[in-house]
């Protein structure tokens, strides 16, 4: 069972080519076998929540709080780690400001 906050390494489909690759993803919640979750990338002058090797990250990475999908539970290879609970509240705060300015 997946919780919002776990790290996963997922096949990943990129939304400008058909290309698929694993790539790991942070889960935002789960429901009915579909899994949403945001991107991560070791580019770390994308935008995004910094992500370090303290936080349990394999190399300095940013959660992309712009690059949220939704994939399958197939699709996860397997669980990397979890979010520490600072990091989980700053994911969900970020998440609530971008919603937060939809109603605007």
């Amino acid at each position: 069972m997946l919780e919002s906050g776990d790290v996963v390494l997922a096949q990943i489909q990129f939304t400008d080519s058909f290309e698929v690759k694993k790539r790991p993803a942070v889960v935002l919640f789960e429901e009915f076998s579909n899994v949403i979750v945001a991107g991560i990338t070791s580019n770390k002058e994308m935008a995004g929540i910094k992500l370090a090797k303290e936080d349990g990250a394999i190399k300095d990475s940013v959660i992309k709080t712009n690059y949220i999908f939704t994939i399958t539970q197939k699709a996860i290879a397997r669980k990397l780690f979890r979010l520490n609970q600072k990091k989980r509240n700053e994911l969900h705060f970020e998440l609530s400001k971008k919603l937060e300015k939809l109603k605007n």
